[in-house]
């Protein structure tokens, strides 16, 4: 009889991570079974999926309220679930949102917890240590200062390292020159990546910015803009485009996006980690309702809100690696004056890739997957 395993990774990019994990347990494991929610590539590994995480990734404090009588039925088919399934272990996977109501459940039941990727309570919510040391067994974290942090209040966090550097090193790309003549560029074109976010709410109200900016940079400079779309959105996410045709512009991967920009425009998240990792000189950009933003002030508490500046220069620091613009400061005028001084000044540009590639060191670990799995195998 299979032993079953309970996964919740509720975005895109958790399904992502928890996928890494799950595939190095199955080989090691083959009679484990996995249930929960998760999105294609827990699927393609035979998971079992109640909700897909398409359907689940809901962000911003708005649109959570408007979604919140889908929540709950969500996390009472859940409960149903596990309660019939009877799994041996939950692996919980970001989204703090509803892992943490769902580990309170687990401890009830005693069924272990193993939570990766911790809620960033050092950003935000800080109250919600109080659950993660009655709820949670295993915290693991991404981050090596996370690991002090979670000893101050009294929780035993283990760094396993960050699942970008694992996934980053599968990786392989053909040379700048190679995809220059792919695309019948000129050898001296500038390349300017525009990651506009993954989900559509950040694509509505950032991708129209960086557009603005990239029509002034193009009367300034012989450039060619990469763009990272999202393959999971739909079209009509994207449909302000058709306004921008006088826009060179070539659709490829995020990654590609990354390995080959001289300057890159990211919406603050996942990707100014990812981008981060490759040393590539960004500007982080985020923009979102007002309502969402005023409320957002209230409860952040750092001072720089992306993931690279937060890896580069520390929590609560003033510095900054890579310019921040946020909500009125997001605009096409702005994006494209702080380009441009990145643009025209080599050596700004140079000392910005030394400083994010150094960063990028704190984040390595040896195979997080296979470490994850060795101890999710101690469960069953």
């Amino acid at each position: 009889m299979a032993k079953k395993l309970f996964v919740l990774a509720g975005e895109v990019s958790g399904d992502m991570h928890a996928a890494g994990v799950i595939a190095e347990l199955l080989k090691a494991r083959p009679d484990i079974s996995v249930f929960g929610i998760g999105g294609e590539k827990l699927r393609a590994l035979g998971a079992d999926l109640l909700y897909d995480a398409s359907q689940t990734s809901i962000m911003g404090f708005l649109d959570v309220l408007k979604h919140t009588g889908f929540l709950r039925r969500v996390i009472r088919d859940l409960k149903e679930a596990v309660s019939r399934e009877k799994p041996l272990a939950a692996f919980l996977v970001d989204y703090p949102g509803m892992n943490l109501l769902m580990a309170k459940f687990f401890h009830e039941l005693g069924i272990p917890v193993i939570y990766y990727i911790s809620p960033q309570v050092w950003a935000w919510k800080e109250g919600r240590v109080k659950a993660i040391r009655r709820d949670i067994d295993r915290l693991l974290v991404i981050f090596n200062f996370e690991v002090e942090f979670y000893h101050r209040h009294g929780i035993n966090a283990e760094f396993v390292g960050h699942p970008v550097i694992e996934q980053l090193a599968e990786l392989s790309f053909p040379s700048r020159e190679s995809f220059v003549k792919k695309h019948n560029l000129a050898s001296d074109i500038r390349l300017i990546g525009l990651l506009p976010g993954s989900r559509s709410q950040e694509v509505a109200h950032i991708l129209p910015e960086m557009l603005k900016a990239a029509r002034l940079l193009s009367r300034d400079y012989r450039v060619v803009f990469l763009f990272g779309r999202a393959p999971h959105l739909q079209d009509s996410s994207y449909a302000m485009l058709s306004q921008y045709r006088d826009i060179s512009l070539i659709t490829c991967s995020a990654y590609e996006v990354m390995q080959f920009s001289d300057l890159a425009l990211v919406t603050s998240g996942t990707a100014t980690l990812e981008s981060l990792c490759f040393g590539v000189p960004m500007i982080v950009v985020y923009k979102t309702g007002m309502l969402n933003y005023l409320i957002g002030r209230l409860v952040v508490k750092l001072k720089n809100i992306s993931l690279a500046n937060i890896v580069a220069k520390g929590l609560g620091s003033s510095e900054r690696a890579v310019p921040e613009l946020i909500q009125h400061e997001a605009n096409g005028m702005e994006i494209y004056r702080q380009a441009r001084r990145i643009l025209d000044d080599a050596a700004l540009a140079d000392a910005m890739r030394v400083e994010l590639l150094a960063a990028r060191d704190t984040l390595a670990s040896s195979s997080p997957s296979i470490k994850i799995s060795a101890i999710l195998q101690e469960y069953f």
